[in-house]
């Protein structure tokens, strides 16, 4: 069974959540407070009216209506807020947005915001490229952070205009520098990845860290990444453990599974199989297939859970289902095996192929192993060889020395025994002991290498030390 506790690589892929509708309350028509965003990033810019126009704090139909129609901005801007909430009228979002188009052509930051957002589709109004880009332009270029970082995205994405990162990492930066979580942590890919801006480690360690301070999950997981490699750093496995537990339980499921394998192999925390269950569960329920792999590890070894079989093969199909490789050959294993479900060699052949398919080294092993006996599958002397040719190319001891016994009897293969003897090689110097044992026999009998008796010996010897019976008996019969 692989147990294949794989740390997960970092999100490099950008943030691309432009759901930042500040809604407002109207009780407060100076400075109207704003609900926090979907990503918990932190809201800086105020919503403001012009300098010149008059205060209004109304807050029903009845008196926002006549100061609205009087053209008085916050007036016109608390209507929309009240069409779009549904307060004291029925919830109406065209009506919204026309109070927001009279308010934001008088300047009103907010409400061209909010315009941008509808623009795209969010409220009731056809979706229009030029409309977003042009409110989110006008928005951004009064200072708010929320525009400034959806205007970063259009132009990363390339929505209605030229892809153009440099211009992207420009409209993240005025963000970042207000405190806006989500563009800090958008800057910090783009230093991390060399994107649009040079390539600093400092740099992306410096953004991350502002975004994770404000408590940015996603910022928190890639700087422990950074901890956990040592990108920038020095390597620091308990500063990553911290990291991924703030983001772990803020429910990132990735992290989850980091933190996971940390506790799992004592690093940066305690060796706690039980706690390194407890988030590979926790990452697994939310449908991470490297925690359902690691997971059904655990199940079938019995770490911090009950052994049992039949839980590690449903976790295995969950995973394997999404094309976790390593759950593919997994759950090949427990079918060919019959742990915790029927022994179907058949349906063992079906999952490591889909595994190898992927590269999967030890499914590729085992399904050379199925065509060589015939088992699940027609036997396939030639079919095997391929397959632990590929395995063996990855250096997998197994099928490297395989792959030798093929060469060594012309099995698949035509008979070679200097190649045997090269295969043998590469899995004895992996300390595999049958290879070493049949890597001395080699040297002994001057089959595809020179006869050798010394060097006979030291295989043999090597095997020998890890309980090699075979060599023992070698070893004896030449006197060493």
């Amino acid at each position: 069974m692989k147990s294949v506790e794989g740390l997960r690589k970092a999100r490099s892929a950008m943030a691309f959540l432009a759901a930042f509708l500040l809604w407002a309350d109207v009780h407060n028509a100076s400075a109207l407070p704003k609900s926090p965003s979907k990503k918990g990033a932190k809201n800086t810019a105020q919503s403001t009216a012009p300098k010149s126009a008059q205060q209004s704090h109304c807050r029903t139909l009845q008196a926002c209506l006549p100061e609205a129609e009087q053209g008085n901005v916050q007036a016109q801007y608390n209507l929309g807020v009240l069409y779009a909430q549904g307060q004291g009228v029925p919830k109406d979002e065209v009506e919204a947005v026309k109070w927001w188009h009279k308010a934001a052509e008088q300047g009103h930051v907010q409400a061209q915001f909010n315009l941008g957002l509808g623009y795209e589709g969010r409220l009731g109004v056809p979706k229009n490229e030029a409309e977003t880009l042009k409110w989110y332009k006008k928005a951004a270029d009064q200072g708010l952070a929320e525009a400034q970082y959806n205007l970063g995205l259009i132009y990363e994405k390339g929505r209605g205009v030229p892809k153009d990162g440099a211009e992207a990492a420009k409209w993240f930066k005025k963000a970042a520098d207000q405190g806006f979580a989500q563009a800090q942590y958008n800057l910090g890919v783009l230093y991390a990845k060399g994107q649009s801006v040079p390539k600093n480690e400092a740099e992306a360690l410096k953004w991350y860290k502002k975004a994770a301070d404000q408590g940015l999950a996603e910022a928190q997981y890639n700087l422990g990444l950074i901890y956990e490699k040592g990108q920038g750093v020095p390597k620091d496995k308990a500063e990553a453990a911290k990291w991924w537990k703030k983001a772990a339980e803020q429910g990132h499921a990735q992290a989850q599974n980091n933190l996971g394998v940390l506790y799992s192999q004592g690093q940066g925390v305690p060796q706690n199989k039980a706690e390194a269950a407890k988030w590979y569960k926790k990452a697994a329920d939310q449908g991470d297939a490297q925690a359902q792999n690691n997971l059904g590890v655990f199940y079938v070894q019995g770490l911090g859970v009950p052994k049992d079989g039949a839980e590690a093969a449903k976790l295995f199909k969950k995973a394997a289902d999404q094309g976790h490789a390593q759950a593919q050959s997994n759950l090949g294993l427990v079918y060919a095996q019959g742990q915790g479900v029927p022994k179907d060699e058949a349906e063992a052949a079906k999952w490591y192929k889909k595994a190898a398919d992927q590269g999967d080294a030890q499914a590729q092993s085992n399904l050379g192993v199925l065509y060589l006996q015939g088992l699940g599958v027609p036997k396939d002397e030639t079919e095997a060889a391929k397959w632990f040719k590929k395995a063996a190319d990855q250096g997998h001891a197994q099928a490297q020395f395989n792959l030798g016994v093929l060469y060594a009897k012309g099995q698949g293969v035509p008979k070679n025994e200097a190649e045997a003897a090269k295969w043998f090689k590469k899995a004895a110097d992996q300390g595999h002991a049958q290879a070493q044992y049949s890597l001395g026999f080699m040297y002994a009998e001057g089959q595809g290498v020179p006869k050798n008796e010394a060097e006979a010996a030291k295989w043999y010897k090597k095997a020998a030390d890890q309980g090699d019976a075979g060599a023992k008996a070698a070893l004896q019969k030449i006197g060493k």
